[in-house]
């Protein structure tokens, strides 16, 4: 009953949903205390006026929490090291943002007494999920108020209506609305004439894109760029030494100068249905595709297999919100055991949206000139293979054979 919650920690960022909620949530809960949480995932000039905004719109407090660096070091880099990459496309920037967010307002509300948490995920969306497993971990007794599900709001248009009733500022209008996320790792597109698959993104649109260039617009020239590895995080660049911040911050200015890192795709959406977004993550995408390259020559083949076929399914654990579950603190802990050795240089050619491999280098490496050389060699007896393949064959001769009794027999 509403009479019951007297306080509610609401998850803020400012935006649309979140902006409307604070007075939704006075009017439907006799004036309740409101206290907005936004998490710091280096969303960078969406945090600018915030506190003034929120306590304008009728909180009490606002807490925004840095969480930049804890973001990056624990959620994304585990995620990169272990080749986890949703639908073959999508580099999952908003589904690693949510648990480490939802686990801070969980701490908050906790901390401040609140007799509920909100949220401003839609009922159709993945991030509803992601919020409540995260709050579910952390404070399961909580109570958990999702407004897209029970209030009479049924489009944007109507939200928006809502906010100039309540003269409520906004940063969008009804022309320019897409669904946006972003965060230090990527940004979101989702809506308007992006949710008909066969309309073309408008990347070369001034304002489309916001972290980098399409690349027809890229520079006629490529850009080279070594990444360092120690067991398989990223540590410099370019022979300078940086935090996870600044090596992601980096590598998004070089990429998106280059038009790297654009990705349009039609996903599966955990509740069931399917969205088309586009995504841009120009520094994620080098460091995915580095990884990978220095994995080819400091991984042994069938440790590189099993990890590979796993990383589809710790793909679906983030993209579906369950970070804190012991199966995904079980495969983090098999990727991390696989990348004692996955330390090393990586030289690209970041080129009109082109990733180019430029060289690779390791001190752990497997790759041996000697055994793969065309040339002479004292180290490869080619008469060796010889038996191997009779041995590998065997099934497959002795199946024949037997398949030609058979027919001989029948005769």
């Amino acid at each position: 009953m509403a009479k019951e919650i007297k306080k509610v920690v609401l998850a803020y960022s400012g935006g649309l949903d979140t902006s409307i909620i604070i007075p939704w949530l006075k009017e439907n809960y006799n004036n309740c205390e409101v206290i907005a949480v936004s998490g710091n995932v280096g969303q960078g000039t969406e945090l600018d006026g915030l506190e003034e905004k929120a306590l304008k719109t009728g909180a009490s407090k606002l807490y925004i929490e840095d969480l930049t660096e804890e973001f990056i070091n624990d959620y994304v880099f585990p995620t990169v090291q272990a080749g986890a990459i949703y639908e073959n496309r999508y580099m999952l920037g908003t589904s690693f943002a949510r648990p480490i967010i939802a686990k801070r307002i969980a701490e908050i509300a906790l901390k401040e007494g609140a007799d509920a948490i909100c949220h401003g995920c839609t009922g159709k969306g993945n991030d509803q999920v992601r919020f409540e497993l995260a709050i579910k971990a952390f404070a399961p007794d909580m109570q958990i108020i999702a407004p897209w599900r029970i209030w009479d709001l049924k489009s944007r248009d109507e939200e928006i209506d809502y906010a100039e009733a309540h003269n409520i500022p906004l940063k969008i209008n009804r022309e320019t609305n897409y669904s946006k996320d972003k965060n230090i790792w990527h940004l979101s597109h989702e809506g308007l004439d992006l949710e008909d698959p066969a309309n073309e993104p408008q990347y070369e649109k001034e304002g489309f894109l916001e972290m980098g260039v399409s690349p027809i617009q890229a520079p006629d020239k490529p850009t080279y760029v070594t990444i360092h590895f120690e067991k398989g995080v990223p540590t410099a660049i370019d022979g300078v030494q940086m935090n996870g911040t600044g090596i992601v911050s980096t590598l998004n200015k070089l990429g998106g100068e280059n038009g790297i890192g654009l990705a349009d795709l039609v996903e599966n959406r955990l509740v069931g249905m399917k969205s088309r977004g586009v995504y841009e993550t120009p520094g994620g995408a080098i460091l995915y595709h580095a990884h990978e390259v220095l994995e080819t020559i400091t991984l042994d083949k069938e440790t590189a297999r099993v990890k590979q076929y796993l990383s589809i399914k710790f793909a679906d654990i983030v993209y579906n919100g369950q970070w804190y579950t012991p199966l995904r603190e079980a495969m983090s802990a098999f990727v991390t055991e696989t990348q004692k050795t996955v330390t090393g240089d990586v030289r690209l050619k970041l080129y009109k949206g082109n990733i180019i491999n430029a060289g690779v280098t390791s001190p752990y490496t497997l790759y041996d000139e000697q055994v793969a050389t065309f040339s002479a060699d004292e180290v490869y007896d080619q008469k060796d293979s010889a038996g191997f393949i009779n041995l590998f064959g065997l099934p497959i001769k002795v199946r024949a054979k037997l398949e030609q009794q058979r027919k001989n027999g029948s005769k």
